[in-house]
């Protein structure tokens, strides 16, 4: 966890609700952390002095983060008189994710808090660039902040994969118990646990064709790989009292699994680990975070495998 035991909470000082700043002020007070609030902003024409003298740029640019401070010093007056002790920091920068990645790696935040605006109509959330930048490369748990608020005694829903199919370091999965843990105790909110095989790939390879025979009835298939994923979930569960019936085990394809059940339960806060493996020049996701951020109709934790370090630019 971080040094400062701080929750930071990347916010835009120019729109009307603050979703990140609520959930962060919330996740704040449940974790006894302090709240960090920071806010960006830009602009090309200010920042050149191009078409403005440089003296008078750099006064505007003063005067433009004074205002913000001023907005988000009278939104967080609620916070401090309820006894959160809160840190606010206003910066002129650009691209925001690159902003926001520095403070991560010199503050080493608990959690970073942002929003993700979420289309219910669409039944997805459209994700900036910088969303999907601290998706791959924020070091820190990243709490990214959909518009339906939790529950007074959330579920909070740990998505693990413990026989490693996705090539995901054993300790990552530890990593997602340990938080979501310590998350839903903090918030006086019931855990659950979920994962998912699939026993198409193996049920195809046993056909070997469209022609061929199975070699093994796919009922059979099924329930040996299920016995096997069962037993690796009890192994991985042994340390934690999680109720049986708070265990999810299904069958299918695993990104699809989870959103269903994150509807039925329903999930106030879904947390999964975001493997990111290194490409060409770039940091991708794991496949089911891929495949259900932008679904998912609550809140996401992601989280990073222990010592993920991402190379500052």
């Amino acid at each position: 966890m971080g040094d400062d035991k701080a929750i930071l909470a990347v916010i835009d000082p120019t729109a009307d609700e603050q979703p990140a700043l609520e959930r962060g002020a919330w996740l704040a007070a449940a974790l006894g952390a302090q709240l960090a609030v920071v806010a960006f902003d830009y602009d090309q024409q200010l920042a050149d002095g191009r078409f403005v003298d440089p003296r008078a740029a750099a006064a505007s640019r003063r005067n433009l983060l004074a205002v913000h401070r001023q907005k988000i010093e009278s939104w967080v007056e609620r916070y401090r008189k309820q006894g959160l002790r809160v840190d606010i920091d206003v910066l002129w920068g650009h691209p925001l994710d690159r902003g926001v990645l520095r403070l991560v790696h010199d503050r080493r935040p608990l959690v970073v808090v942002k929003e993700t605006r979420y289309h219910g109509g669409l039944k997805r959330a459209f994700f900036s660039n910088a969303d999907w930048v601290l998706v791959r490369r924020c070091a820190a748990p990243l709490l990214l902040v959909k518009s339906r608020r939790p529950e007074a005694a959330p579920r909070v829903l740990a998505a693990v994969d413990p026989m490693h199919e996705l090539d995901k370091p054993a300790d990552l999965d530890r990593a997602i118990l340990a938080l979501s843990t310590e998350l839903a105790s903090a918030v006086q909110g019931r855990l659950d646990v979920f994962h998912a095989f699939d026993p198409a790939p193996a049920i195809a390879s046993a056909a070997g064709s469209l022609t061929s025979p199975i070699a093994i009835p796919a009922r059979e298939l099924t329930t040996s790989l299920e016995r096997a994923h069962r037993a690796a979930l009890e192994d991985l569960l042994g340390g934690y009292s999680i109720e049986p019936s708070a265990v999810h085990l299904e069958e299918g394809v695993a990104a699809e699994r989870l959103l269903s059940l994150s509807r039925t339960l329903p999930a106030d806060i879904v947390v999964m680990g975001a493997m990111s493996r290194t490409g060409i020049a770039r940091l991708i996701v794991g496949n089911t975070a891929e495949r259900v951020l932008d679904a998912l109709p609550c809140d996401v934790l992601l989280v990073k495998p222990p010592g993920f370090t991402a190379p500052m630019d």
